[in-house]
């Protein structure tokens, strides 16, 4: 818990320093960044740490942070946020371990029901009677024991393999109508490196992401702010447009070094895009500078895609040229893995496998949607939609030009 509080108070701590360069209160940036005054005060306090850092990184642009300050911003807050989400050590103990004393489930009084006063049982008691010392065992048959004996194994052997297991991963161009993989735990609890992966980010160019919901405008919501983008797309049940961006953040569990060997892509699934399937919905709200330390390129339409290492930008205009595997991590070095996968011809399935190496030892960590594939299809022949906040009518989805959205599927 001290590690934790650490890593979380460093982070608070740079922000209050880039604060307390500027005139301005804790209301009026928070006015800026269009969040909540308090919001913002927990997390300059340690109270809190931001799900995103879209709007941390426009914090900091805000208070005059430079290139060298914005990256050991994202460092930390990349730290301070793989603490957030690790389990407190009671609590861990307390869902572990039942109470002792404890010979069965405890009753939890609903406060809309009283609980009714005890009736004493005044039904006649049976007549005491000595029970005898030695009590023959029944007999049981050896074969049904042997049966029993090898079904309880199977059973536990079956539920080991479900949780600690890795099956093979699926071709990479099955045929149409493949089924996607199962859902598969996010993460090995004996590998040296855990790993958290986002694909409602706002774009590898902080531009905003595009989806498509089969709903008309007037039933769609407003774009939702950054970090509640996610539930937006569940309850819209919205299909990524076009180009997907995945934002994968990889930390080590100790001091060793873990070498990430590759980025390989496993598509589960690749259809035809139906012709109905809905609008194009761009959450585009503006571009802004963004951290990119690794950028990659996927092609979905590809017969084998592949991971390609593009250059990146630094978030102040400088070029970063292309840098390909391998990369080293610990738990004071995480890297930021930007993957765009973009389709122009299907609504595909897909997943990455990222295999790394530590003192001897090697595997390979399946990235996907919190253990479904991730899902992206192409929005050629569909009419797009943003959402308009300046003009004299603002506060409605307004069509994109027709020009527009060819260029944009191109």
């Amino acid at each position: 818990m001290a590690a934790v509080h650490d890593d979380v108070a460093e982070f608070a701590s740079l922000l209050r320093r880039l604060k307390e360069r500027t005139d301005r209160s804790y209301a009026a940036l928070a006015r800026r960044l269009d969040v909540h005054a308090s919001t913002l005060h927990r997390y300059c306090t340690g109270e809190a740490v931001p799900q995103d850092f879209a709007g941390v990184e426009r914090f900091a642009v805000l208070c005059g942070a430079s290139v060298e300050e914005r990256t050991e911003l994202h460092r930390r807050w990349v730290v301070a946020d793989a603490a957030r989400r690790q389990p407190r050590p009671q609590e861990a103990r307390q869902a572990a371990v039942p109470p002792s004393g404890d010979t069965g489930p405890a009753v939890v009084a609903d406060p809309a029901r009283p609980i009714p006063a005890a009736v004493p049982d005044r039904r006649p008691r049976a007549q005491h009677r000595p029970r005898p010392r030695h009590r023959p065992r029944p007999h049981r048959h050896p074969l049904r024991s042997a049966a029993l004996a090898l079904s309880l194994v199977a059973a536990l052997l079956g539920l080991t393999a479900s949780t600690t297991g890795h099956p093979p991963a699926p071709t990479s161009h099955p045929a149409p109508g493949a089924q996607p993989a199962p859902h598969r735990p996010r993460a090995d609890a004996s590998a040296p490196l855990t790993w958290t992966a986002d694909d409602h980010t706002l774009g590898l160019t902080s531009c905003g992401e595009d989806y498509v919901v089969a709903q008309p405008p007037q039933k769609v919501p407003p774009p939702p702010h950054p970090e509640d983008i996610a539930a937006w797309v569940t309850s819209q049940r919205a299909v990524h447009a076009g180009t997907t961006g995945v934002r994968i953040t990889v930390q080590g569990r100790g001091s060793a070094a873990v070498v990430l060997e590759a980025l390989h892509v496993r598509v589960t699934n690749r259809a035809t895009p139906a012709v109905g399937r809905g609008t194009v919905y761009s959450l585009s709200d503006g571009c802004g500078a963004g951290i990119t330390p690794r950028f990659f390129s996927v092609n979905l339409d590809a017969y084998q895609p592949v991971a390609r290492s593009m250059p990146g930008d630094d978030g102040a205009g400088t070029p970063v040229p292309a840098i390909g595997f391998p990369y080293r991590v610990s738990l004071q070095d995480p890297e930021v893995l930007m993957v765009s996968a973009r389709t122009e011809s299907c609504t595909c399935d897909w997943y990455l496998d990222l295999t790394w190496s530590s003192q001897g030892r090697t595997g390979t960590a399946r990235i996907d949607d919190h253990g479904r594939p991730f899902r992206s299809t192409s929005t050629k022949g569909l009419p797009g939609y943003r959402y308009d906040r300046i003009s004299y009518r603002p506060g409605r989805w307004v069509p994109i030009p027709a020009a527009n959205m060819d260029a944009t599927a191109g």
